[in-house]
């Protein structure tokens, strides 16, 4: 019997999948747990229309997020911290402030994205990477800097 999966289902596929498989396991287990659909004539084309929209939102969020690496390419942060000996900061620059510092710039990026192995306790110019997308990286500048 052909079905469509429609959940990951361990040692048989994955989501999407159209495979032949013993009228028993779908009839008793596939199909009363709601993990796969029979194969019939609507149902393969309403999977390859979902295939194909999924297809075109994935390509235009890659687009939107290649805007928005065009405009981080050349950004520079400049964040003024209060500073004691040693260069250190009282308290410490988040993937959070660097976000909000970029959204005053005109840049919106949510602050999950920007990823620090740990926050900047410390003044200097820093390297952030920031994924915009599981195939678009950018990569910003941040000085921080002492408040006067």
């Amino acid at each position: 019997m052909k079905v469509i999966l429609i959940k990951n289902v361990p040692g048989v596929g994955s989501t999407g999948d159209m495979l032949e498989v013993k009228p028993g396991f779908a009839r008793n287990y596939l199909i009363p747990r709601k993990l796969a659909i029979a194969a019939t004539v609507g149902n393969v084309k309403a999977l390859d229309h979902q295939k194909r929209m999924v297809s075109v939102r994935i390509d235009q969020e890659r687009k939107e997020a290649q805007d928005v690496a065009g405009k981080l390419v050349g950004l520079s942060i400049n964040l003024a911290r209060h500073a004691g000996e040693g260069d250190k900061l009282f308290g410490s620059v988040t993937n959070r402030d660097i976000a909000d510092a970029m959204a005053a710039q005109g840049v919106q990026v949510d602050h999950r994205s920007i990823k620090l192995d740990e926050p900047i306790k410390a003044l200097g110019v820093y390297t952030i990477s920031v994924k915009l997308h599981k195939d678009v990286n950018a990569e910003v500048k941040v000085w921080v800097v002492a408040a006067e």
